[in-house]
């Protein structure tokens, strides 16, 4: 078993299997990255089932939604809500002007081209991207990691923490490309365990190195014991 799949075993059985986002497709994964700004899961999906119910998530009906009507929902989501509604209308007019109103259409294209296509998106960069593919059972790239996953990865020891990010998330993609789960299914998995942990218990600041089930791997927690 490699290192990183005890690390990735250590994690499951302390959280359980990781939950799904409710979006379902490329095009509701793509508002669900556009539902909030820096707040938690819980309100994403209160914001993501409020358009839901508000609009629906036909790309049409959301592009011809009143922003006034719009802007109470993109209030819940934080910082900004007028780009939010912005936002959401403009995923909306490209689904529509580039891909017919069907972003599954994607999935048909080859994954470097799919990945391209979701980069046109507000608030969707390469990693991203990489994600939306990998939880619509497409795989191509490496392991897509947020913040959180990526600040894990680089504490157990895979890659190194530079000021650049790109080129510290490109080091740990290196470092760990040759010890990814084969299927897309265990994959995705990880991103999400790796993405719980980051945000729950290893912390940007003030980790809880104490309540970590997997601190006997982490260079972090042992470099940094007191």
């Amino acid at each position: 078993m490699t290192g990183l799949a005890k690390l990735l075993t250590g994690l499951r059985r302390h959280y359980g299997a990781p939950k799904v986002p409710p979006a379902r497709g490329p095009f509701e994964l793509v508002l669900w990255e556009n539902a909030c700004y820096l707040l938690s899961d819980e309100r994403r999906a209160e914001v993501f089932e409020g358009l839901r119910t508000q609009t629906g998530f036909e790309p049409e009906a959301i592009w011809k939604a009143d922003p006034g009507a719009l802007l109470p929902l993109a209030k819940r989501g934080g910082m900004r809500p007028e780009t939010r509604v912005f936002r959401w209308r403009e995923i909306a007019r490209i689904t529509i002007s580039q891909f017919g109103g069907n972003l599954d259409r994607i999935l048909d294209e080859p994954y470097d081209k799919a990945r391209k296509a979701l980069q046109q998106f507000p608030n969707v960069g390469a990693p991203g991207a990489e994600k939306i593919l990998l939880l619509c059972g497409a795989r191509g790239g490496g392991l897509p990691l947020d913040w959180n996953g990526s600040r894990v990865l680089i504490r157990v020891g895979y890659g190194r923490a530079q000021k650049n990010y790109g080129a510290q998330y490109r080091s740990v993609q290196e470092a760990v490309r040759g010890e990814l789960p084969r299927d897309s299914r265990r994959l995705a998995e990880a991103h999400l365990l790796l993405r719980r942990h980051g945000q729950e218990i290893c912390r940007n600041s003030r980790p809880l190195c104490a309540q970590c089930p997997v601190v006997d791997r982490c260079a972090f927690a042992l470099q940094t014991k007191p």
